[in-house]
C-alpha cells in the first residue's frame, strides 16, 4: 500500500489540524484518525517527533496543562499556512484519496472475508451429518488459494490506480490518451493470461 502522506504532508496537516484549536498529543492522535474514519490511526511514535520538529522551528509551541502537554500553533505556525495555502488543497486532495483508498481496502478485505466464510459455510452445510470436530476439515484446493491471491492483487491494483488517476484528473493531467493506453493495457494483459 502507499503511504498516507507524501513527504512532508504530516507535517503540514499537523499544523492544519492545530490551527483550529490547540490539542494535546493524544488528541492530535484521535483527530488525524476521526478524518481517516478509523482507517488510519497514527502512532504516538509518527507524530510526536513531528510536533517536536515543528516546536523547533517555531510554528508551534506546547505548554503544560496538567499531566498533558498542550501543542498551539504560533503566529509562525500561521504564517506558514497562509504561505502554503495552494499545497494544503494538494494535501486535502492527497488525504481524501488515501481515505477512499483505505476505504477500498476494507471493503475489498471484508468482501474476501465474507466470501471465505460463504465457501466455509457451504461446504459445512454439505459434509456428512455426524462428523467430529476432530476430523480433517475439506482444505479449499490450490486453484482456489490462487484465485484468491489474484483477486486481492487486483483489488490492491484498482486502488493505487485510482488513487494516482484521481491525482491526475485533480491536477489536469488526466487525458484520453491515459485512458486509451490503461485499456489496451489491461486488455493485453487479459489475453496473455
Amino acid at each position: 500500500m502507499s503511504p498516507v502522506f507524501a513527504h512532508g504532508h504530516l507535517r503540514l496537516y499537523l499544523l492544519v489540524l492545530l490551527a483550529d484549536h490547540p490539542m494535546h498529543g493524544y488528541e492530535v492522535i484521535q483527530a488525524l484518525g476521526d478524518r481517516f474514519g478509523g482507517t488510519y490511526v497514527p502512532s504516538a511514535g509518527t507524530v510526536y517527533p513531528r510536533l517536536a520538529k515543528l516546536e523547533e522551528e517555531g510554528l508551534v509551541s506546547k505548554s503544560a496543562d496538567g499531566r498533558k502537554t498542550v501543542y498551539a500553533i504560533t503566529d509562525a505556525g500561521r504564517a506558514e499556512l497562509d504561505a502554503r495555502a495552494d499545497e494544503i488543497a494538494e494535501v486535502e486532495n492527497g488525504v481524501n484519496d488515501s481515505v477512499k483508498s483505505l476505504a477500498d481496502g476494507v471493503r475489498a478485505s471484508v468482501g474476501e472475508a465474507m466470501r471465505s466464510l460463504r465457501a466455509d459455510l457451504a461446504a459445512s452445510a454439505q459434509a456428512p451429518r455426524g462428523r467430529t470436530a476432530d476430523e480433517p476439515v475439506d482444505v479449499p484446493s490450490e486453484g482456489a488459494r490462487a484465485l484468491r491471491e489474484v483477486e486481492m492483487a487486483l483489488s490492491s491494483f484498482r486502488q493505487q490506480v485510482r488513487a494516482d488517476l484521481r491525482r491526475r484528473a485533480t491536477r489536469g493531467t488526466l487525458t484520453a490518451d491515459t485512458v486509451t493506453r490503461l485499456r489496451d493495457g489491461l486488455e493485453a494483459l487479459r489475453k496473455s493470461l
